[in-house]
């Protein structure tokens, strides 16, 4: 047979708008900008991983997304991870909770402990982390609007068992500004909601200096609908917002860029998604190094948690996510992440079930045991084919990049709305491509087969559990010493309308057992509420 012309294939592009050469030689890689001969892992750029010899000397932590219903159900659900070998907690909290209301605020009704666990007061958090070692599991707190005040109560529980909140280690989301655009979890209008972030970043520099205030969130951007190189270009962008806020409160960049932390979306191409990472830790470490003068190589790190994003789930033929699962985790290993969160083959329909939370727990534990995925580091570096996307991709986002500087930044670009109309436009317009074929989804527009009800154990909403939650909290609303609860919610709300970091006052308040309500209405009451601009 004669070789193949290339006028006689078919284009393939990926979804970044990369078309895909059918071979891939040295001279592709050149033509892209090359490979840095002697690059090693653990060094500048860190293209190949942030650490010298990566999951050789310790694998990536497997910590999945856990929590529903009450603290103490949530507590039963978080021992039995832990049993089966899980590392770290990522922890999901219900609706009200996520924006600032209590369980027995009228808005709560229908959503106490639905999608996450409830949580009103530090007797919460108590509950959900009885028998927990805080220093063995690291926890992650999946919280934005309502950050500051999950985040002292997580804080106050370490104080109250004796841990040094110098040593604590944890990571809260605290992403404000992917809220506006992929979930909606918002309370507070843009500005106020930046100082927030600003108010937790400085007070862990200051005293709980190895706990990650941040992660940015490119997933949640990635899932609403922006695409592989959309998703790191804003996730940047945000991430350097929240940098320049705490530069002009005086505090170094070496003092605090080492804790930040990212959290990214895995969905379609392997290859795409692998070099999309790759790319992403080198252009983030020349910004660190270029733009802000860092010296600690630390502070240039690309940390990262990076697993399964729901939206690659599909509903039809639900066990096909298992298989899915599976790929989501190999690309994760292969792009180099720090912390793995795989998603369960059931999230298209429910809060996973025990049995799907094992079957992805025991996915990644088959990547280090069996697979070889921790033998050696970045084992696909010197690809002809990835190291050349790895170069496509690292250019295509820095244009996204300066597109956003030329709408006058980020957070002028999703204040005024503008990020928004982008992602929304093109998740509709996937979603179009995905109806029409054009775009090819197993089991949703091809290899389709007539099914009977899946197999799926639901989550089922329990008004007794709702009733329960708002029981204790009325309990330790009649239990706590209220005149001080009032004096210290009074002083909340004198430093945030005064500019005085809040922290200190709302760490103070939830040790007396204010509630995440009230100290909410305390700083709306200083900030006001978000309304969404109107877009077209």
């Amino acid at each position: 047979m004669g070789r193949v012309k290339t006028e006689d294939l078919k284009p393939i592009a990926n979804e970044s708008g990369i078309e895909i050469e059918p071979i891939y030689t040295s001279a592709e890689v050149a033509k892209s900008g090359g490979v840095s001969e002697g690059e090693t892992p653990g060094a500048f750029p860190f293209t190949r991983g942030i650490h010298k010899h990566m999951y050789r000397k310790r694998p990536f932590t497997m910590r999945q997304y856990a929590g529903f219903g009450t603290p103490r159900e949530t507590n039963q659900r978080f021992h039995y991870l832990i049993g089966q070998g899980q590392t770290g907690l990522n922890v999901a909290f219900d609706l009200p909770t996520q924006v600032g209301l209590d369980s027995d605020a009228d808005f709560a009704q229908g959503e106490v402990g639905r999608v996450g666990m409830a949580v009103d007061t530090l007797k919460d958090f108590e509950i959900a982390f009885d028998g927990i070692d805080l220093e063995k599991i690291t926890v992650s707190l999946t919280i934005n609007g309502a950050a500051a005040t999950l985040m002292a109560m997580y804080f106050a529980l370490a104080e109250k068992r004796g841990y040094d909140l110098r040593k604590l280690r944890g990571t809260a989301q605290n992403d404000i500004l992917k809220e506006f655009v992929g979930r909606g979890t918002w309370v507070f209008p843009v500005e106020p909601s930046m100082r927030l972030v600003g108010d937790t970043i400085t007070y862990c520099a200051e005293h709980v200096p190895l706990y990650s205030p941040v992660s940015v969130c490119g997933y949640h951007i990635r899932e609403s609908g922006a695409g592989p190189v959309q998703e790191m270009a804003y996730a940047f962008c945000i991430a350097k917002a929240y940098i320049d806020l705490v530069l002009e409160r005086g505090i170094e960049i070496d003092e605090f860029a080492s804790r930040l932390s990212f959290n990214f979306d895995i969905h379609g191409n392997l290859f795409e998604q692998v070099s999309k990472f790759r790319a992403g830790r080198r252009l983030w470490a020349r910004i660190i190094k270029d733009t802000y003068h860092a010296q600690n190589p630390k502070s240039m790190w690309l940390r990262m948690i990076a697993g399964g994003g729901g939206g690659g789930l599909t509903i039809e033929q639900p066990e096909n996510n298992i298989v899915r699962g599976a790929y989501y985790a190999l690309i994760s290993a292969l792009s180099g992440t720090q912390t793995m969160a795989l998603c369960s083959f059931d999230e298209a329909y429910t809060i996973p079930s025990e049995k799907a939370a094992r079957l992805s727990l025991r996915t990644m534990q088959i990547l280090i045991e069996e697979m070889g995925l921790c033998d050696t580091v970045d084992p696909l570096g010197g690809s002809y084919y990835v190291e050349t996307l790895t170069n496509q991709i690292e250019e295509k986002i820095r244009a996204v990049m300066d597109e956003v500087d030329r709408q006058g930044g980020i957070v002028k670009a999703i204040a005024e709305g503008h990020i928004q109309n982008t992602v929304s436009r093109q998740a509709y317009q996937r979603l179009r491509r995905i109806e029409s074929g054009e775009v090819r989804k197993v089991g949703v527009n091809c290899y389709q087969v007539e099914e009977d009800e899946p197999g799926i154990q639901f989550h089922p909403f329990k008004e007794e559990e709702c009733r329960a939650q708002i029981s204790a909290l009325q309990q330790v609303r009649a239990d706590r010493d209220n005149d001080r609860v009032g004096s210290l919610l009074k002083q909340v709300l004198d430093d945030a309308k005064s500019g005085r970091n809040v922290m200190p006052s709302i760490m103070e308040a939830v040790k007396a057992y204010a509630t995440v309500g009230e100290i909410t209405d305390s700083l709306v009451e200083a900030f006001g509420r978000y309304r969404e601009p109107i877009r077209f």
